[in-house]
């Protein structure tokens, strides 16, 4: 039998599938999510997988948000490579802050286009539009190889721009609202629909984070989700694909007994030590969706003015308990692999349980329905990472990452 040659992707190679290569990425699944669940008798196909094929547990990439991991998984690699570091920066041709989710911003090929180059069938499923564009980044829709569309949009797409015409009638399910659990379970659906119709080689899953950032693990809503999902997972691993189930970050609490944020206004620290707007702080967790989060994240970057004292600034918030971790860009740029232009002077991590904001008067927390939950620090870079086929994987999870998922996909794929 002929051994279809590797495919390369930013100087990895990923093996030729022999079967369909399926990463999904279950947005904000702290792993205590999948213990509840299990132990509750609710992710039968879940637990047997673990059992029989391969659970380990991996780190994502810090930021710990959804863009950066989102296209770590996409690519193969970290945001040194690819260059997303966050859903929202300075720009620094324009100085301007920005969405980070224009092609534009995309430094690096993702796996997608170049199994597509190699004349593979490629598909993806996001559940909001903002990845879309990013992830579908190199596939060309007019040869009939390639599929990608949200399920935030799925009523308007276009044979020419995605790949399918009018995604939601061809999937028989309403365009789901942006704050619900059918955001995800469209993902699924689609998948399993177009594993059975379209047959791709390499097809990547997406969801959204609204359940995790709603619910905690032993939560009705919550359970309900993993529940949903166990479903869809076993119509998925009963067609035979080689399936590698991971996340783009964890969640945790991040309030108080009352149930208010926790929350450190490093935008108004700032503008008490170096005078009002003088330095600048930048959330990368911030994005049009606010209601999951009130754009407070436990990641943040500042930007100082010519001439201050960066050492005394860090030496200030470094003091502060709400805070784990203060480097500066150099330190930033080894640890976490992050594109030097795209960051500031100085990273800041908050603790498990406490968030970082700008300027108190900046954030809606009216917004926030429940209390909150969130993401973007090291205390939300454990994931989980399970495979439905038995290979070999590192047992620590610093030498596991999530962007190691089309790897292990494609690795499970072609035995």
């Amino acid at each position: 039998m002929t051994i279809a040659p590797p495919v390369t992707a930013n100087a990895r190679a990923y093996p030729a599938p022999r079967v369909p290569a399926i990463a999904i990425c279950l947005d904000g699944c702290e792993p205590e999510y999948l213990e509840v669940a299990i132990a509750k008798g609710l992710m039968p196909t879940l637990k047997r997988i673990r059992e029989t094929g391969t659970d380990r547990l991996a780190h994502s990439v810090i930021p710990s948000f959804t863009n950066p991991n989102n296209l770590s998984i996409a690519t193969g690699r970290p945001p040194i490579v690819h260059g997303i570091c966050g859903n929202y920066l300075i720009d620094p041709d324009s100085g301007e802050e920005v969405m980070m989710n224009d092609v534009r911003f995309l430094r690096a090929p993702t796996i997608f286009s170049q199994f597509y180059e190699a004349g593979y069938r490629v598909a993806m499923v996001t559940a909001k539009d903002k990845l879309r564009a990013l992830l579908g980044a190199g596939l060309k829709f007019d040869e009939g190889r390639a599929v990608a569309f949200s399920s935030e949009r799925s009523g308007e797409t276009t044979e020419a721009e995605h790949g399918i015409d009018n995604a939601s009638e061809w999937l028989g399910m309403d365009v789901p609202e942006v704050y619900s659990a059918e955001l995800s379970e469209f993902v699924f659906a689609a998948g399993v629909k177009l594993l059975k119709e379209f047959k791709p080689d390499v097809m990547y899953l997406s969801t959204t984070d609204y359940i995790q950032h709603k619910f905690a693990p032993e939560q009705q809503g919550a359970l309900d989700f993993y529940a949903m999902f166990d479903t869809y997972l076993a119509q998925l691993d009963e067609l035979g694909a080689a399936i590698v189930v991971t996340a783009d970050h964890g969640m945790k609490p991040k309030h108080n007994a009352a149930g208010e944020p926790n929350v450190i206004y490093a935008q108004d620290l700032m503008d008490d030590w170096l005078g009002e707007g003088q330095a600048r702080v930048i959330l990368p967790i911030t994005d049009p969706y606010v209601v999951h989060h009130g754009a407070l994240g436990a990641f943040a970057t500042a930007y100082l003015p010519e001439g201050a004292d960066r050492d005394d600034i860090m030496v200030k918030l470094d003091a502060r308990d709400e805070l784990i971790l203060v480097v500066d860009k150099e330190e930033a740029i080894r640890r976490f692999e992050l594109p030097a232009d795209r960051i500031g002077d100085i990273v800041m991590i908050s603790g498990e349980n406490m968030t970082i904001g700008t300027s108190a008067h900046r954030h809606d927390l009216a917004a926030l329905k429940e209390p909150l939950r969130s993401h973007g620090g090291l205390t939300e870079q454990e994931v989980p990472f399970i495979v439905n086929r038995v290979i070999d994987l590192p047992s620590n999870p610093e030498d596991l990452r999530n962007f190691d998922a089309f790897f292990y996909a494609t690795t499970a794929a072609a035995l």
